[in-house]
């Protein structure tokens, strides 16, 4: 299948199913010398393993990693990096009324017009397990940003209606409960209202935010592989997401130039900087060494417990309720995916920025000769 590589020099592959034997990914282009461990790696997949509150689905999965490739005695060697998660949860026989018919806002009707075939189990590769791939290779990515010091790091800004109010945010209330909402009053508002979702038999969408701190001005190409571009695309590839926005985003579409644009001055270290960030860190399609910010809409997760209309495989139209263990709410274990995402595009960026310029280049060649 085409479309399971991302990235240039820093370039992962992911692969496997949500009810085959496992769940992984390869990550070439990580440089020697980077220490790393199934510990470091771990910290992020427990982030998104499902079975963590009354709001993710009740599949039991240790989601335990194992590094088969590249790293050795505690340190990357610069070859292929393998990590592998094996599933061990799988109930297969709770998708087999639906072997035979599409479920309303899911990929079973694409994947079917596309290759005449389907893996009906859980959604195959549409499924979100496919994202451990993913947070794995984050979690690399993120661990080589922070040498280089750059700090990726994510949170809900949204549910459903409920959003949180940024004089009341503080980044370590996220840790504080299980939908990650820096505001700890919106959470106890979010966690009422899916509570009254989940009665329903329905779910709801929300929005995560994503911030890329230290990245330094200039990351990023000046036409098809700007960053906010690749950014948005990045999100864009996640399964559920159906909008991006990079910093005001759509308000910018209401402003004005006078509100919209960032005024320059000299900042204490005496270094040009930005007044306000309303172009999000990023300008004509490179970081300008503000913070990145990037925010993702979710929609609500398609598989709900109530009547549906549909059509099957013959073209009977049907009506299906959908059972097995799902999300009511996809977004809590889509904070780290996004975080990943981030984290991905950033060092493939900042590795492809090394040769922008023929004077730094003339200065790290220099110092090899002098070693």
């Amino acid at each position: 299948m085409a479309g399971s590589i991302y990235g240039t020099l820093f370039r992962v592959s992911t692969w496997g199913e949500s009810h085959g034997k496992g769940i992984g990914v390869v990550i070439d282009g990580c440089p020697a010398g980077l220490s790393l461990d199934e510990e470091d790696i771990q910290r992020y997949l427990d982030r998104r393993k499902p079975g963590q509150s009354r709001f993710t689905t009740a599949r039991q999965e240790g989601d335990q990693v194992e590094i088969l490739s590249g790293v050795f005695e505690g340190k990357t060697t610069g070859t292929p990096i393998a990590l592998e998660v094996r599933n061990t949860d799988q109930r297969s026989h709770d998708y087999s009324n639906i072997m035979d018919v599409y479920r309303p806002g899911h990929a079973d009707f694409t994947f079917d017009q596309k290759y005449g075939f389907r893996d009906y189990r859980g959604g195959g590769r549409s499924s979100g397990r496919e994202t451990i791939g993913r947070v794995a290779a984050g979690a690399v990515a993120a661990k080589l940003l922070e040498r280089l010091g750059v700090r990726v790091f994510a949170y809900t800004s949204a549910i459903g209606p409920v959003s949180i109010d940024r004089s009341r945010m503080e980044i370590s209330k996220m840790w504080e409960n299980r939908l990650y909402m820096p505001d700890d009053i919106a959470a106890k508002e979010a966690e009422s209202y899916l509570e009254d979702m989940m009665a329903r038999r329905d779910s709801c969408g929300g929005v995560v935010e994503c911030v890329i701190e230290g990245l330094p001005a200039g990351v990023g190409e000046s036409v098809f592989d700007k960053l906010d571009a690749a950014l948005a695309k990045a999100m864009m590839s996640i399964g559920a997401v159906k909008g991006v926005e990079i910093g005001d985003g759509f308000e910018a579409a209401v402003s004005t130039g006078s509100q919209n644009n960032d005024s320059f001055c000299i900042d204490s270290a005496g270094h040009p900087a930005k007044r306000t960030n309303h172009s999000g860190g990023v300008l004509g399609g490179m970081s300008d060494s503000s913070p990145v910010v990037i925010r993702a809409a979710f929609k609500p997760t398609p598989s709900i417990a109530q009547p549906q209309s549909t059509v099957d495989r013959s073209g009977k139209e049907r009506e299906i309720e959908i059972h097995g263990r799902h999300d009511p709410i996809i977004v809590p274990r889509a904070v780290v995916v996004a975080e990943a995402m981030a984290a991905l595009t950033a060092a493939d960026l900042l590795l492809m920025s090394m040769t922008s310029r023929l004077d730094r280049m003339e200065e790290f060649f220099e110092r090899m000769r002098r070693k």
